[in-house]
C-alpha cells in the first residue's frame, strides 16, 4: 500500500498535527532546562534552629530542632495547617570537643511508623505510631534505645565525628553523612557499620585558615545508581569550592557537579535535575543572612531556583511540584511550590 503525498483535507489535519506536537514537545524540553517559577509561603515560623525535615501522608511535617547543647534536642510535628506540636524531647545535645560547635539534633528520616533521628553521636529509632498531637505527652528520648556512631568513627581512628544527615539506600540500608569525619558510613544493621567512602578535602587557595580545607559532607542521597553527597567545605568557606559528589556502592568517589558555595542538603527535583540547598555566603562578619538559595542542578549547570533564604538548612521533596524548607536563621519552614 502507498501513502498519498496529495495534500487533501485529511492529509492537511495529519501535518497539522504532527507539526503541534513537534512543536509542543520542543517547548517542553525547553521549559525542563530551566527551573521551574516556584511560589514561596511561610508554613510555620517561631521553631529553634529547625534543620531536618519529613513528611507523613497525612500531610504532617517532623521538623528537628538543631544546635542545642545539653541533651535537649527536640523533634516537633508540624500540621498542615501550621500547628506545632513538641513530639520528642531530651535528644542527645553537647558541644564537640573537637570543633568546639554544638552537636545536637540533625536530621531524621521517616519511615512507616518509625522516625530515625541522628542527635549528637547516636541515631535514634523512635516509634511514633501512638503519638497524637494534642492528646500525647512528647517522646522522652532519653528512656529511648539508641545506637552509638560516634563510638565506631573515633574507634575506626578518625579524630572527629558528627554524624549529620542520612538516607535509605539499597536493600533498606542506612547511610550516613559524617560531617566531623568526611565520611560516608554505611550502616548494615543493628549497630553494625563500616565506612563506605572518605571524602579527601582541598587545598586552601587563601592565605586565611589552615592549609587544606575539609570537604565536611552535608547530605547523602540515593538516586537509584549513586549516592549523591553535598558539601559545606570547612573554615575559610570559600566562595565556589563546594561540590557534590558522587559515591558508587564500592565506595568509588568522582565529582558529580562542583563550583558551589555552602551546600547543605539535596532533593530528588523532576526531569533529571536536583534542587541543592545553598546555606549562605561567608562574609567579613560570618555567615550572611538571607543569602541562602535552592539551586536546580543537573550534574553541569546551576540556576537559581529560589534566593533571599534566610539560612536554609533541609529540604524535603513531598511531591513533583512541592518542597518544603527549613530555613534557621529565621525559624521557619517554607512550602516552595512550582507554578
Amino acid at each position: 500500500m502507498k501513502f498519498s503525498t496529495k495534500h487533501s483535507p485529511t492529509n492537511k489535519t495529519w501535518w497539522l498535527v504532527c507539526c503541534l506536537s513537534v512543536f509542543i514537545l520542543l517547548a517542553g524540553c525547553k521549559k525542563w532546562n530551566e527551573p521551574p517559577t516556584v511560589t514561596v509561603t511561610t508554613v510555620a515560623s517561631g521553631l529553634i534552629n529547625p534543620m531536618g525535615i519529613d513528611a507523613d501522608n497525612y500531610g504532617n511535617l517532623w521538623v528537628s530542632e538543631g544546635e542545642t547543647i545539653n541533651n535537649d534536642g527536640t523533634v516537633m510535628m508540624i500540621k498542615p495547617n501550621g500547628k506545632k506540636y513538641t513530639a520528642i524531647i531530651n535528644l542527645s545535645a553537647f558541644i564537640n570537643k573537637q570543633s568546639g560547635e554544638p552537636q545536637g539534633t540533625s536530621h531524621l528520616l521517616l519511615e512507616g511508623n518509625y522516625l530515625w533521628v541522628l542527635s549528637g553521636d547516636f541515631l535514634y529509632r523512635v516509634d511514633v505510631s501512638q503519638f497524637k498531637p494534642g492528646w500525647s505527652s512528647p517522646i522522652d528520648a532519653s528512656k529511648l534505645a539508641k545506637e552509638d556512631i560516634g563510638a565506631f568513627v573515633y574507634a575506626k581512628g578518625y579524630s572527629d565525628s558528627h554524624a549529620y544527615n542520612l538516607t535509605k539506600g539499597p536493600n533498606g540500608d542506612l547511610y550516613i553523612a559524617d560531617a566531623g569525619a568526611n565520611a560516608i558510613i554505611h550502616r548494615h544493621g543493628w549497630n553494625k557499620y563500616s565506612i563506605l567512602a572518605d571524602l579527601q578535602g582541598f587545598k586552601n587557595p587563601t592565605p586565611v585558615g589552615p592549609p587544606e580545607i575539609q570537604a565536611v559532607p552535608t547530605s547523602v542521597w540515593w538516586d537509584g545508581h549513586n549516592f549523591l553527597v553535598t558539601t559545606l567545605t570547612g573554615f575559610p568557606f570559600v566562595k565556589g569550592l563546594a561540590v557534590i559528589y558522587k559515591v558508587s556502592l564500592s565506595g568509588d568517589v568522582s565529582i558529580y557537579q562542583k563550583g558551589f558555595t555552602e551546600l547543605v542538603d539535596l532533593a530528588q527535583g523532576q526531569q533529571g535535575h536536583h534542587i541543592a540547598v545553598q546555606y549562605s555566603t561567608f562574609g567579613a562578619t560570618g555567615f550572611e543572612p538571607n543569602t541562602g538559595a535552592l539551586l536546580w542542578v543537573d550534574g553541569s549547570s546551576a540556576v537559581q531556583m529560589v534566593g533571599g533564604l534566610n539560612m536554609p538548612v533541609g529540604i524535603k521533596q513531598y511531591n513533583n511540584q512541592t518542597w518544603f524548607v527549613t530555613c534557621m536563621g529565621d525559624g521557619t519552614v517554607k512550602k516552595v511550590t512550582y507554578n
